[in-house]
């Protein structure tokens, strides 16, 4: 097992080699508008997960798909040359569903504000369901006996 900071070391330097790596050097028509948001890499080293998103609809995003796929070996013998370790990992490319959840957060918000509005104007035309002033004054507590207790005078503190 490796060190979780040298592990962090080599996700970011292998970020950073395809970053470079796709917008340098790899000329695949098929390839988006791609951006490398995250890489991890596995305990042991051998294994690494580039994760991307692609700017544009659904068939961009297969299209870029099978471009980093086509690509993968040239991308990892460029890693491993950049890398300078041992063994260089294998490389798979995921799909960053960080987009698609951010909106559909940002939808979810977007309901409760409208549903907290609503609430808020039927709060402001809402009318008390009893009497004005539902609480004891001082009067009618004189008026009431507590178990054979009559009260007492103010005057007899």
């Amino acid at each position: 097992m490796a060190d979780p900071a040298r592990a962090r070391k080599i996700a970011d330097r292998i970020q950073q080699t395809v970053a470079q790596l796709l917008e340098r050097r790899i000329k695949d028509p098929r390839l988006g508008f791609v951006t490398i948001t995250d890489v991890r890499v596995t305990g042991d080293l051998q294994n690494a997960t580039v994760f991307y998103t692609v700017y544009g609809d659904e068939k961009a995003r297969k299209d870029s798909a099978k471009a980093l796929n086509s690509a993968k070996g040239l991308i990892r013998s460029e890693v491993g040359k950049n890398l300078g370790i041992r063994l260089t990992p294998t490389l798979e490319f995921v799909l960053d569903a960080l987009p698609e959840t951010a909106a559909s957060l940002e939808e979810k918000l977007a309901q409760a504000k409208a549903q907290d509005e609503a609430i808020a104007k039927l709060a402001a035309e809402a009318k008390p369901a009893g009497d004005a002033d539902p609480y004891r004054t001082r009067e009618t507590d004189e008026d009431v006996e507590i178990d054979g207790f009559e009260g007492f005078d103010e005057d007899e503190l």
